[in-house]
Parts: C-alpha cells; structure tokens; sequence
C-alpha cells in the first residue's frame, strides 16, 4: 500500500512518503524496536519501569531534533520511529504486567488513547492525512498518535501471541494477511485512504511484535531461539541495509527531475523538444 509523495511545503517534507519501501522498513523498525525494547527491560534487567522512563526519554530527546529541522532528514525521521517503538514495547510490558492490566485490557486503554489522539488532531487540524503536515502542532499529533500507536500494536502482539493462544507463527500470520487485505482494499476499493493508513500502521506493529517474538523466544514456546540480542543485532543490520538503499534510490530519482528542471529553465527540456 503506498501513496503519493508528500508535498514538500511546510511540515509535509519532513516526514517520509508512504510508499512500498516505507512500509518494509516501518516493519523492519517496529521489530527491532520489540526485540531492543525487550533486550534492555529484560535480558539486561532494567526493568519495564525504568526502561519506560530512558526509552521515553530518548524518544523525547530524538522528538526534539526532528521538530527542530526545517526539512525531512531520512536517519533522524526513523530513529524517531524505532524509539517510538522501542518505547512502545517497554510501556507496553509495563501496563500489561507490572500494573497488572493485561494484554486485552491494556489494549482496549491503548485504542481509546489512540482514538483521542486522533480525534483531536481531526478536531483541530482538520485532516488526520499524513499528505498535509503543514504544521509544527500538526507533525505533534503525528508523533504523538505513532507513539500510542506502536504501544499499542505491542499490546496487541502479546495478546494475540500469549493469551488468545494462537502462538508466533499463527499470530503473525494473521496480522500479515489483516497487512494484506489493508493493500488489496487501497488497490481495489473506495474504502478512505486516511483509515486504511491508520489501520496498516497499527497492524504492523503486532506484526513486528510476532515477528520479534518468534525470532527471541525458546524453541519450546515455538520460537526460533535467536535471542534478544541476537535478534536486534540482525534487524538493526537490516535496517541500516533497507535505508541506504532507498536513501540509494531516491538519489538516483533525484537526478534525472533535477535536469528535467534545469532543461525547463533555459528552454532545452527533451522531453520538451520531442513535442
């Protein structure tokens, strides 16, 4: 599922288009930002608590330099993500264990918070579109409903992966095909385009979640074992991989519109003179 470049006037240039590269390496952050989240709460034992705070804190800080920068920087944009993720996944764990809510529970909060945050930037921005952040307050409802959004998508992977007993494998395999059945209804249907993007980027959340679970866990809860550690080591290489080549890509795009400009300019376009 992939829409149209952004406008690049205002806010809309600082945050990424969706395209099919988007969503790859949205999934590949989220995953990372499940098995790095559990790496530091759990295997280095700092706890969800404490992780929620430091994680939160990096968001905070990487939130910042973004908000700062007049334009769209590709490395800041997505260390903003994985810390939204990363952050999810601890305040997750932390509502769903040490507050003792649950997954299903936790998740039903999460939606509702979710629900507000999007209502009040529909209420006060007028658009909940990701096509026309032309505004510092809007790109804050931007980040603010990614942040609640990935918190919740954790919520969701747990639930679907421990409680509802379907396991790793069969729970990402659902949330895939839910991914899917969201592309075929941009491909095919009328359904708006705002809802399925807010839906796709729910859904990929648990499918990071499944997906980190099912690299980390034991073999004996249906796991491939890899570890925490391990784990986050592989994705965080696939990340950087998947960003230098769409950084590769966009460059290469990038040259040929820069003469078609300059052609326009002096009167020497090809395209132009082929008329």
């Amino acid at each position: 599922m992939s829409h149209h470049p952004h406008s690049q006037s205002g806010a809309a240039g600082k945050v990424a288009a969706v395209t099919l590269g988007f969503w790859i390496i949205k999934i590949l952050a989220t995953t990372l930002g499940e098995t790095g989240g559990d790496w530091l709460t759990m295997t280095l034992g700092l706890g969800y608590g404490a992780g929620s705070l430091l994680l939160l804190g990096i968001f905070a800080a990487t939130l910042v330099a973004q908000l700062r920068v007049e334009r769209f920087h590709r490395w800041l944009y997505w260390s903003v993500i994985l810390s939204t993720s990363t952050a999810g996944t601890a305040m997750s764990d932390f509502m769903d264990r040490t507050l003792g809510l649950g997954y299903l529970r936790g998740a039903l909060v999460l939606v509702t918070l979710l629900a507000l945050v999007l209502a009040a930037w529909r209420l006060v921005e007028g658009s909940l579109s990701v096509a026309q952040i032309r505004t510092r307050r809007a790109e804050v409802f931007y980040w603010a409903a990614i942040l609640v959004s990935n918190t919740l998508g954790t919520a969701l992977g747990d639930f679907l992966a421990d409680a509802s007993g379907l396991g790793f494998a069969a729970s990402a395999s659902l949330t895939g095909a839910v991914i899917a059945a969201t592309a075929l209804a941009y491909r095919f249907t009328r359904i708006d385009r705002v809802l399925l993007f807010w839906v796709a980027f729910v859904t990929t959340r648990p499918f990071g979640a499944t997906f980190g679970d099912l690299l980390t866990k034991p073999v004996s809860h249906g796991g491939l074992e890899l570890g925490t550690g391990g784990a986050s080591l592989v994705l965080a290489v696939l990340l950087v991989a998947m960003l230098l080549v769409q950084g590769g890509r966009e460059r290469r795009l990038s040259v040929p519109n820069a003469r078609t400009r300059r052609g326009r300019a002096d009167g020497t376009d090809p395209a132009g003179s082929r008329r």
